[in-house]
């Protein structure tokens, strides 16, 4: 059998084992790694190669800096000073909201999230909140933050090089027109209605065997403690800011940052292992696993060609942008925004040679729409860090994203004609 087939089939397992979840989505994952390698799509190196990749060794490693985070109470101390301004739940909300947002369009999605995380569950364990309820759109609004600068996000900088090839590019914030109305009006429905889709409180499902569940008394801890932990944690941030400047890797910064905090005894290594979330990992491999396949067996290009040679060699820009930004969100959930934008980037910009529509255009509308990741908690790292943490299934996730998805394209189909339109 052809191996994009087999990919497609695997393709509908996942999608299927992940709406049902009758086993868990992490175990769902690694069946289709295994699968694909027994298979012979991908060799076993490239099936779990995702156990190496710099997002999962980002992951494990700022799981520890937020742990020590938490641990000696300065997750907590900040999250008094939030609640403090913001005292009503929405306000809240949308505070969290915006400060990861902004906080996403200069740091990575994974970064941000992994900041934010110990701090929400810090201000949750002192109020009447769910952690869920907060933890989630953490993950949205990093999602739409990304979007701010061309460094927001790996899709950005994969559309970039693509537009380089014919020598053009997008300036720095030249997103932002785009991404900022975008983020204020996710972050005000979300804070207004968008909860309310969010599973009802109940704590006694949050509550696990986890390290971000202690209570935490600020004053019993060290003094020495908290300062370096809060150290540790503003200069692993500042590193990963200026990666391009320093050239040491996002992953690399962290896990200096990770091993300081455990070789200075700040927590203890048992509590550093414990606090790496093995579900959260599990996912995120077995996700890209799939990722690579699509990308290798053609799956994607299949796809993606199929539906667009639909149109026609001459078809309306209006039909054409709103077929752009709905394939690219509805892949960009299943096989993560940059595996999205690294497929159809190329493709874009083949259509716009062949159809003579400005290729800035065409690619504004993919990036957008493969920034859409907010429907599933495969569809970037940071949703799949929250949801480990999170009371939520496969299906409510979906729920809670697909307005979002909708109110994005809805912003998009108003703006980038206006913006960045197909003939100027």
């Amino acid at each position: 059998m052809d191996s994009s087939i087999i990919t497609l089939l695997f393709l509908i397992f996942a999608i299927v084992m992940f709406t049902l979840e009758i086993i868990p989505l992490s175990i769902s994952a690694m069946i289709v790694a295994v699968g694909l390698s027994l298979t012979g799509v991908l060799d076993a190196k490239e099936a779990f190669a995702g156990f190496v990749d710099p997002n999962v060794l980002l992951f494990m490693a700022m799981f520890i800096v937020g742990c020590a985070f938490f641990e000696t109470g300065m997750a907590q101390k900040i999250g008094e000073g939030i609640t403090h301004f913001a005292k009503t739940p929405k306000k809240l909300m949308i505070v969290v909201m915006g400060i990861t947002g902004v906080m996403s369009g200069f740091l990575s999605n994974t970064g941000t999230a992994a900041v934010i995380i110990p701090v929400v569950i810090g201000i949750a364990a002192r109020s009447s909140l769910s952690r869920t309820s907060l933890l989630i759109p953490v993950a949205l609004a990093a999602a739409m933050g990304g979007n701010l600068t061309l460094i927001g996000a790996p899709g950005n900088m994969i559309a970039e090089s693509t537009l380089n090839i014919i020598g053009q590019n997008f300036g720095f914030f030249e997103y932002a027109l785009i991404g900022v109305p975008i983020l204020i009006i996710g972050t005000l429905y979300f804070g207004l209605f968008g909860h309310k889709l969010l599973p009802k409180n109940n704590n006694s499902k949050e509550n696990s065997d986890s390290v971000f569940d202690k209570k935490i008394d600020g004053n019993s801890i060290p003094r020495w403690k908290k300062i370096i932990a809060l150290l540790v944690l503003i200069l692993t941030v500042l590193a990963m800011v200026f990666e391009d400047v320093i050239h040491v890797p996002l992953f690399v910064s962290a896990w200096i940052g990770a091993l300081i905090l455990v070789a200075t005894r700040v927590i203890t290594e048992k509590s550093a292992m414990k606090s790496i979330d093995m579900n959260t990992i599990l996912l995120f491999v077995g996700s890209l696993s799939l990722a690579k396949a699509i990308q290798k067996s053609g799956a994607g290009d299949l796809i993606a060609n199929t539906i667009i040679n639909v149109l026609g060699t001459n078809p309306s820009p209006y039909i054409l942008l709103l077929v752009i930004l709905v394939i690219s969100s509805i892949m960009t959930n299943f096989i993560s925004n940059t595996a999205s934008t690294a497929l159809l980037a190329p493709i874009s910009l083949s259509i716009a040679n062949s159809i003579g529509a400005d290729p800035r255009a065409i690619m504004m509308a993919t990036v957008m729409g493969a920034s859409m990741a907010f429907a599933t908690p495969i569809g970037m790292p940071a949703n799949t860090m929250v949801y480990g943490l999170s009371n939520i299934t496969f299906m409510q996730y979906v729920k809670v994203g697909l307005p979002l998805i909708i109110i994005s394209i809805i912003v998009c189909m108003i703006l980038l004609p206006i913006l960045f339109p197909f003939y100027p």
